[in-house]
């Protein structure tokens, strides 16, 4: 039996080629996805295959060839760029005599590596968790035995297995609750944001776009800049003054990547928040990448998971200084500004971005007098906590009229969750 060392950065990549249009640039993300887990590449085995195969995922022959050159250069680790079934992980590294990590758990570890906060170390755990109760599944032999026929053993007489899954269980029930109490004091923040009139604005985008580059020529604030996939992982959230514009809120969210894990996601909604939240997203793209167009769909598909979908977006296409391309501004269709054209490490085209920005969110917000009948009182008290009433009126038939102004993503949500149809001007 092959147990599973408890280190290892002397890696093997493989990668197998599924789609002939992106496997090159697969390969070069999962490159990079290695370096900055701290792995030392020693090997990298390419391959393609129409499907997967059922057993090893990469098929018998690309295993006996992986197994080579584990042997060849005496590598401790298999680091593999697809999301790999609990039986085929095992699979291979019983075959293989050395640990196997798929593309999920080598982003759980950068995860896990880059956490600072006490709220992302929780997601982050969250995350794991949830990803090893998968891997128990079937898992390995010595967590079959029954326990209670030994000295020292003898107990409920469960499999360790059902004791790894209970207490797994167990651990994930209370990183949950604790996280909903984390987003509590978020959401608790971001009330007073808009009982203050102040608008977040969140910053999304492919990993390594420059996004943080961006926050802190925006803010002035240090945040940690490195050519890296994801270098930060905690949202940052700043005061944003804007000339002859309202107040805001910039927040700094993770970067997202192709096939982010599920789990991830979930775990990190709280962090999320900010931008399921905002009223304005600045999607930052890096203007120089071949692949942007399927980094831009990448990122509006996690957005799409989030229930971010339909929060107005203003494209900020950086670091154009690596082209020579000028600054520019583009309006869409309503005569909005659409995409600016900059680099956020020069500073060229920065001066575009701040009116920009005040013209759209002057646009994104919704004001009017509103009726709700009495039955409605919940919806008006909610109205009252996001502090979104400017006035009331009673009117004669007992209904509430109140003068509201708020975002308009928060409004078209308020609207959808007491089932009411948006009837102010604009909404």
């Amino acid at each position: 039996m092959f147990e599973r060392p408890k280190s290892g950065e002397r890696a093997v990549l493989v990668h197998l080629n599924l789609d002939p249009a992106t496997g090159k640039d697969l390969l070069q993300e999962f490159t990079e996805l290695a370096l900055a887990a701290g792995a030392e590449i020693l090997a990298t085995v390419n391959g393609s295959r129409r499907v997967p195969e059922a057993h090893f995922f990469i098929g018998q022959g690309k295993a006996e060839e992986v197994r080579a050159a584990v042997s060849a250069t005496r590598a401790d680790l298999v680091l593999v760029n697809h999301a790999l079934s609990p039986s085929q992980e095992r699979n291979l590294e019983k075959f293989l005599q050395c640990r196997v990590l798929d593309r999920t758990g080598l982003i759980l570890d950068i995860f896990a590596q880059r956490a600072r906060s006490f709220e992302g170390k929780l997601q982050v755990e969250l995350a794991q968790h949830r990803h090893l109760a998968t891997r128990l599944v079937r898992g390995w032999t010595h967590l079959e035995r029954q326990r209670g026929g030994s000295i020292g053993l003898r107990g409920p007489g469960e499999t360790q297995l059902e004791t790894d899954r209970r207490l797994i269980g167990k651990r994930i029930q209370q990183l949950v609750k604790r996280l909903q109490g984390v987003r509590e004091q978020h959401e608790q923040g971001r009330r007073t944001r808009v009982r203050r009139g102040v608008p977040t604005i969140s910053l999304v985008g492919y990993t390594n776009a420059g996004k943080s580059t961006l926050f802190n020529a925006l803010t002035g604030a240090d945040t940690l800049v490195a050519d890296q996939l994801f270098a930060t992982l905690d949202t940052t959230v700043r005061r944003l003054q804007l000339d002859n514009g309202p107040q805001a809120v910039l927040a700094d969210t993770v970067g997202f990547i192709r096939d982010l894990p599920h789990d991830l996601v979930a775990a990190f909604r709280s962090t999320l928040q900010e931008t399921e939240d905002a009223a304005l997203l600045l999607h930052v793209v890096d203007a120089n990448d071949p692949q942007r167009n399927v980094y831009i769909d990448t990122v509006n598909q996690v957005l799409a998971e989030i229930g971010a979908q339909a929060i107005p977006q203003l494209e900020v296409f950086n670091k154009i200084d690596m082209s020579g391309q000028l600054p520019a501004l583009e309006r869409g269709p309503d005569g909005l500004p659409r995409r600016i054209w900059l680099s956020a490490g020069s500073g060229s085209g920065l001066e575009l971005l701040g009116p920009a920005i005040a013209e759209r969110l002057r646009s994104e917000t919704v004001q009017g007098w509103l009726r709700l009948e009495p039955a409605h009182s919940r919806a008006r008290a909610a109205l009252f906590q996001l502090g979104a009433v400017r006035s009331e009126k009673l009117g004669q038939d007992g209904s509430y009229l109140l003068e509201v102004e708020l975002p308009r993503s928060d409004y078209q949500r308020f609207c959808h969750r007491e089932g009411l149809v948006p009837s102010l001007p604009g909404a």
